[in-house]
């Protein structure tokens, strides 16, 4: 714990990313705290620490978050920034989610080594990307392509793509933003093409539970609309019980109308894809169980726990 009160610890890992949306939250927790000093610790993830294979191999959810988590519980940091789609869907004991920023751009976006559409790729093209929920859509639009993961900061990962490791590659919009390389982008991927993965472009401030301290310096950066939209997001993720495993996306919208929803549970070969909309005018805060309910029923009726059971079983 910070050794004073006015002191603040911010853990975060040591990515290039990890470390510019950090500093940009400590900026805002200092402009909004005068007087408060605020420093960041870098802490080394499992997620960091092995490049070589791909997530999922690994253990997939909480490899860039357990640690961080661990030093929350000892006292050692006072808040972990995490990009919230890291997150596993259940804290540890005694941790919480106290401030959702408001979110950046949730879409996909592709990288190409010579500027050339995605769809205008060559057959039998190379694309940079690990994530089976990229692969999957990516596949259902061209069944053609093959994959190879990309690991390492978000330079070191188009650097990659210039020199010709892939034709191209798909990254998150919102860490390019946050990078200062969003002029790398080729185009971004729309929704109907290529929907988010929960949390995508969100930062996820968590701290200990109890700690009302913290909740109370961090009450100017909460953007209440990005959390219910985020919180229903990672509800369906977890009434689906879909891990890391099975390709799954979700993208939620709250604003002054309401709160709505797309999601999608596809098939790692892109060959199957079920989708399910959802959308409730009102007060965002209390649409989300409703909305959760509704996406969750839709793409079970449809066969979603199917896949992701035999997902889970390869």
């Amino acid at each position: 714990m910070s050794l004073s009160t006015d002191t603040l610890v911010v853990g975060t890992r040591g990515s290039q990313l990890a470390r510019a949306q950090t500093q940009w939250v400590i900026e805002r927790i200092r402009e909004a705290n005068p007087g408060l000093t605020v420093r960041m610790e870098i802490i080394r993830t499992t997620g960091d620490a092995i490049q070589s294979q791909p997530l999922p191999e690994i253990g997939g959810k909480g490899l860039f978050t357990a640690e961080l988590e661990q030093a929350l519980l000892a006292g050692s940091i006072d808040l972990a920034v995490h990009s919230a789609k890291d997150l596993p869907t259940d804290l540890s004991e005694g941790l919480a989610l106290l401030a959702y920023p408001p979110r950046e751009d949730p879409r996909d976006a592709w990288i190409a080594a010579d500027g050339r559409p995605l769809m205008d790729l060559p057959p039998g093209s190379i694309v940079g990307t690990g994530s089976l929920r990229r692969q999957a859509q990516l596949l259902a639009h061209r069944p053609d392509l093959r994959f190879v993961g990309l690991r390492g900061n978000i330079d070191t990962r188009i650097r990659k793509i210039r020199e010709g490791q892939a034709a191209g590659a798909v990254l998150a919009m919102a860490g390019l933003n946050r990078a200062g390389l969003a002029s790398h982008v080729t185009h971004v991927l729309e929704p109907d093409f290529c929907l988010a993965a929960p949390g995508q472009g969100a930062l996820g401030l968590e701290g200990r539970a109890s700690d009302e301290r913290v909740r109370a310096l961090l009450a100017p950066l909460h953007d209440p609309r990005t959390a219910h939209a985020v919180e229903c997001e990672r509800a369906i993720l977890a009434a689906l019980d879909a891990g890391c495993r099975a390709p799954v996306a979700v993208h939620a919208v709250a604003d002054e109308t309401g709160l709505r929803c797309d999601a999608l549970v596809i098939h790692p070969s892109g060959r199957t894809a079920l989708r399910a909309s959802a959308s409730q005018n009102g007060d965002a805060a209390g649409l989300v169980p409703a909305v959760v309910d509704r996406i969750v029923c839709d793409l079970r009726a449809a066969g979603a726990d199917a896949i992701i059971a035999e997902c889970r079983a390869q």
